[in-house]
C-alpha cells in the first residue's frame, strides 16, 4: 500500500510516518519506480507507534516495543526490553514531577511572601502602580440601600451543602446551634490579577480581602460575643479561595457556591462585572437554620467586622 492510504488506517500524517521511517521503526519496501510500498503489518506497527506516543513514550524510545512486534509476538510489550522501557519512561515522569513540584512550591513562596508586603509603592515592569488589596481607596463609591435583603430576616436557609476550603462541606440549613455569622462578598482580589474593568468605580464591589482580613482579626471576639461559627462565602471555586485563605492566614472556611444557588434560593441581590453573574456584599446572622438578621448594604468592608461584632454584643443570644 502507499503511504497515503498507511496513514490514513493507522491515524497518523504521512510527514509522521516518513519520520518512523527516518528513526528505523518502519522499513518499506522500495519498488522499482522509486515508490515505498508498505506491508498489511505497518499498519499495526505505526498505530502501536502512534498509541504509544499518547502515553509519553516518544516515537524515538519506541524501537524494543516495535522490535517486539517484529519478533512475532502478540502485543508490543510482552518482552522484557519493552518492561524495561515503560520503567525507564515513569523513572523520567517522577523526576520531571518533582522538578516542577520544586518550581510551583518556589512560585508559591514568592507569591506568598509577595502578598503578605504592602503594594502601595510598588509598581509593575510597565511603570503601572500594582493594586494593593489589603487597603482601600480614599473615595471609594459608598452603595446605597436598595431594599434587595429586606425580606431575609426569618427566611429559612436552604437544604444546601456547599464545599469548603477545610476540605469538607457545610450543611447551610444546619450549622449546628447557636450563632453562625456567613458574609457574602462578591470576590478575593489576587496580587498580579487584575480585577474586572471598573471594579473600583462599582458601588460596594472593592474590599473583599479587607474584609476578611478584619474577620481574620476579630475572629476570637467574635467567639467571645456567641457566633459559634464564620463562613467567609462567594461564588469562587474553592481552589481560589483556598489560596486566598493560606495566604491571609483565615481562621475559618470559606464556601464556595460557583452556580449561586443559594442567592436563588433566597433571592439574595447580585449583580454582573466582567460577564459574571456576582454576589452582593451582605452577612447573614444564621440562628437555627434560619436568618436571624441581615447587614445590607456593607460600608466600608474593612470595617465590617467590627459592626457584626457590635451587634452581637448589644443583641446577646436568648435576650
Amino acid at each position: 500500500m502507499r503511504i497515503g492510504e498507511l496513514a490514513a488506517r493507522a491515524g497518523v500524517t504521512a510527514k509522521a510516518v516518513r519520520y518512523y521511517e527516518r528513526l528505523g521503526l518502519v522499513r518499506p519496501v522500495r519498488r522499482a519506480n522509486g515508490y515505498r510500498e508498505y506491508a498489511e503489518s505497518d499498519v499495526l506497527l505505526v498505530a502501536e507507534i502512534r498509541a504509544l506516543a499518547q502515553v509519553g513514550i516518544a516515537p524515538g524510545r519506541a524501537a524494543p516495543f516495535v522490535e517486539c512486534l517484529v519478533a512475532g509476538h502478540e502485543h508490543s510489550d510482552d518482552c522484557p526490553s519493552s518492561l524495561s522501557a515503560y520503567r525507564d519512561g515513569i523513572v523520567e515522569l517522577d523526576r520531571s514531577i518533582a522538578a516542577l513540584t520544586a518550581r510551583r512550591d518556589a512560585l508559591a513562596a514568592r507569591l506568598a511572601e509577595s502578598a503578605s508586603r504592602t503594594f502601595t509603592t510598588a509598581r509593575s515592569e510597565e511603570g503601572r502602580p500594582v493594586p494593593n488589596y489589603l487597603s482601600l481607596p480614599d473615595d471609594l463609591p459608598e452603595p446605597v440601600d436598595d431594599g434587595a435583603a429586606r425580606h431575609l430576616p426569618g427566611r429559612e436557609l436552604p437544604p444546601l451543602r456547599l464545599p469548603a476550603t477545610d476540605g469538607g462541606e457545610a450543611g447551610l440549613a444546619d450549622l449546628g446551634e447557636g450563632r453562625s455569622v456567613v458574609y457574602i462578598y462578591p470576590l478575593t482580589g489576587l496580587p498580579g490579577v487584575d480585577m474586572p474593568a471598573g471594579w473600583d468605580a462599582i458601588p460596594g464591589a472593592r474590599g473583599c480581602t479587607p474584609e476578611s482580613c478584619g474577620f481574620r482579626d476579630h475572629f476570637e471576639d467574635l467567639k467571645a460575643a456567641g457566633a459559634g461559627r464564620v463562613y467567609g462565602l462567594s461564588s469562587q471555586s474553592s481552589g481560589y479561595q483556598r489560596e486566598a485563605a493560606e495566604r491571609l492566614n483565615l481562621p475559618f472556611a470559606m464556601l464556595s457556591d460557583p452556580q449561586l444557588a443559594l442567592a436563588d434560593a433566597l433571592d439574595l441581590p447580585t449583580f454582573e462585572a466582567g460577564g459574571e453573574r456576582l454576589y452582593k456584599r451582605l452577612t447573614l446572622i444564621v440562628t437555627r437554620g434560619a436568618v436571624e438578621h441581615v447587614f445590607y448594604p456593607v460600608f466600608p468592608p474593612n470595617e465590617h467586622a467590627g459592626q457584626v461584632l457590635d451587634w452581637l454584643r448589644t443583641h446577646p443570644s436568648g435576650a
